[in-house]
């Protein structure tokens, strides 16, 4: 199962009921946050988000409503008795910029390990999570994310009867290992869907994010306009229109998207619903907060 809440859906700077986009993403235990500007722990408290078991906070870039909130976000962990290392993932710079910010705090209970990126498209493992970051196109260095978890197919135990394989011997082989003459192959079923969530703002459009975001349960993709005559602001800054988004959303054959990022002067992202979903039915505009459990389907 896979916990997803979107923390903040505002863009550029916080408004009195928008905090700045964040995302955090909780599988077995632990929770992976993706990006965190201004209030992001006050964002965490409202949606009862704990910061105690967050193992890797990734960025997307580092304008500041996508990262000025970390200082205050490391001292609440710090407060909760947190000593484990927390890992840090980013586009190059990421251990200059955070040391940078980290000068107003005291000495934290626990090690900061950096993560630089050095290519498009890297993966890396939260507990059991695959986490893929790769690159947008932004007018900074800027990467979206993908969070998959994997699903073993069904242990057959006719089969593993059939062969005379020991009780004991079952968990092992259902864990992927081989355990004396018997292998995991012999006794279990392919391999079955797992659970996808792709998550991409500050971006126009691109093949790396359509690539990406694939048969995605959920897609969380910048909606940062929606009136027809912002689309050349949305091109001269690098952001998405909700319709863009909507497109992505449709040829990536995703199952739900969730737009975010809007951006200050998009007082009621709502008014444009009816014309994204036209273009992809499964759209929906929420406020911040807003969760979903994913879980396997049989």
């Amino acid at each position: 199962m896979l916990d997803v809440c979107l923390l903040g859906t505002g863009g550029m700077m916080p408004l009195p009921r928008r905090h700045l986009t964040s995302l955090a993403v909780r599988f077995n235990g632990r929770t992976v946050l993706i990006d965190c500007g201004e209030g992001t722990q006050v964002a965490m408290k409202k949606a009862g988000v704990s910061p105690y078991p967050i193992d890797a906070i990734c960025f997307t870039h580092y304008h500041a409503d996508h990262i000025s909130g970390l200082p205050g976000l490391l001292l609440d962990m710090g407060n909760s008795d947190r000593i484990e290392p927390v890992h840090m993932y980013g586009p190059k710079g990421l251990k200059r910029i955070v040391t940078s910010l980290m000068v107003i705090t005291p000495q934290l209970p626990f090690e900061l390990i950096f993560h630089e990126y050095q290519s498009d498209e890297e993966c890396f493992d939260v507990d059991g999570m695959r986490v893929r970051a790769f690159h947008v196109y932004h007018n900074v260095t800027c990467y979206g994310y993908t969070m998959e978890v994997d699903r073993k197919g069904k242990f057959n135990a006719e089969a593993a009867k059939e062969l005379g394989i020991p009780l004991e011997y079952w968990h092992v082989l259902q864990g992927g290992e081989p355990i004396g003459d018997f292998t995991p192959e012999q006794v279990m079923g392919p391999q079955r869907k797992g659970l996808k969530v792709t998550y991409t703002t500050d971006t126009r459009p691109t093949k790396s994010i359509e690539t990406n975001a694939k048969g995605s349960d959920l897609f969380i993709c910048e909606g940062m306009y929606g009136d027809p005559e912002k689309e050349q602001s949305a091109k001269d800054k690098k952001h998405m229109m909700m319709q863009e988004a909507a497109n992505l959303a449709k040829r990536s054959e995703v199952k739900e998207m969730w737009l975010t990022h809007y951006s200050p002067s998009v007082i009621n992202p709502k008014v444009y619903i009816k014309e994204v979903r036209r273009i992809f039915p499964e759209t929906y505009i929420y406020g911040d907060g807003q969760k979903k459990e994913l879980d396997f389907i049989d």
